[in-house]
């Protein structure tokens, strides 16, 4: 998961900056003070340690030094990013995807076409971006070679599977969920073929924030101003979704700060900052991505698919989609985003404006309008605060 020390640097080791305790077979006990329930994952940044109990769940570790670096580097002026981040191979422009679990970071940073920096936990500092991590940590979920090829070639011997069912074969069946629906997969990002190593590159052009919308309102793609984008990564919308977190079977919408709230240390208004100062200074453009629902809500319309998704992304990263909003454009209403009209490549212009796709569903307008009021009346009770 994270970054492997070289020979040289092992043999100079001296002092670690932090230590994990990892005991997480073992429960905490919710009778001492400060101990709420079984599962406690504490952090002393003056004894520079950091303890699990209660949880199996590898991904805590990772998460323990995100969290130190979300403490760290803002004191040094870099912010820490909850992000995918890919180059490309020939332009050499860095795409940054921010996200919370199940909404396609791994998935859609994973491109044949371009470098795979890192699939998680980055931080952006005045030279550039930089990845915290040497590993990825995919859902594994049905999992197939048809969509997502890099990620199932990536299963290979070194990689680690866990909350997983084998065959009579020992073969992986990514379609059972016995256990839970958040099967894992951990591997060295190097068994990603067009991985780049070391994953340092420059500035993000392009910033993707993704959001899986419940509701079914907000459009597949939508361009953002940096005000905009402070708002959307304030929030950090999204619906949680199966495969995501213990207990979650159906979505429900929900909001995290940053895209990443668990992991802040400091306040929220200060990476949101940090965010708008870096966009100014960069000039990268910001675009707000749903792969969660069109048609209608959960339950009524349909996912968006992920060819579409990949077609999007493709089309940002090719200057396409800009020229294309620059030339002709549509406003959602109540939060004023600006969507494309035109078709572009592999996406039909049938689904950038979220109104007509309800009213090709058979929905009526009226439906859709009482819906995104109902999601910007989310969007505000959970920013007032802030």
């Amino acid at each position: 998961m994270l970054v492997r020390p070289t020979a040289e640097e092992l043999e100079n080791f001296g002092t670690p900056d932090f230590t994990i305790y990892n005991a997480g077979e073992y429960d905490a006990d919710p009778q001492v003070e400060g101990v709420s329930s079984n599962t406690l994952i504490a952090l002393n940044f003056a004894e520079k340690e950091v303890v699990i109990l209660g949880s199996e769940y590898a991904g805590e570790m990772k998460k323990g030094v995100f969290t130190i670096m979300h403490y760290l580097m803002p004191l040094k002026g870099i912010l820490s990013l909850h992000s995918s981040a890919n180059e490309g191979k020939y332009s050499g422009d860095v795409s940054l995807f921010f996200g919370l679990s199940g909404t396609g970071k791994t998935t859609l940073s994973t491109d044949p076409n371009r470098l795979l920096i890192g699939d998680d936990e980055h931080c952006w500092s005045d030279d550039g971006i930089f990845n915290i991590e040497g590993g990825c940590y995919a859902k594994a979920i049905d999992l197939s070679p048809e969509k997502e090829p890099e990620i199932f070639n990536a299963i290979k011997f070194g990689a680690i599977v866990e909350n997983v069912i084998l065959d009579e074969n020992s073969n992986i069946d990514f379609k059972d969920t016995s256990i839970t629906e958040n099967t894992r997969a951990c591997y060295p990002i190097d068994f990603i073929p067009n991985s780049k190593i070391p994953g340092i590159a420059g500035h993000p052009k392009n910033i993707i924030f993704l959001t899986c919308d419940a509701y079914g309102v907000l459009p597949p793609v939508s361009a953002l101003t940096t005000v905009q984008a402070m708002y959307h990564f304030a929030a950090g919308y999204t619906c949680k979704v199966a495969g995501t977190e213990q207990g979650i079977t159906a979505p429900s919408a929900t909001f995290s700060a940053c895209f990443g709230a668990p992991f802040l240390v400091h306040p929220p208004a200060l990476y949101s900052r940090m965010l708008a100062e870096k966009l100014e200074e960069s000039g990268a453009k910001v675009w707000l991505l749903n792969t969660g629902w069109i048609g209608g809500p959960a339950g009524v319309g349909q996912r968006i698919p992920l060819q579409y998704s990949r077609a999007i992304v493709d089309a940002i990263h090719s200057g396409q989609l800009a020229s294309s909003i620059t030339r002709k454009s549509a406003t959602l209403p109540l939060f004023d985003l600006k969507i494309p009209v035109d078709s572009i490549s592999g996406v039909p212009s049938s689904i950038f404006n979220p109104v007509n796709a309800w009213r090709d569903a058979g929905k009526s307008p009226d439906a859709f309008d009482t819906a995104l009021q109902e999601l910007k009346t989310l969007f505000d009770q959970v920013l007032k605060d802030t």
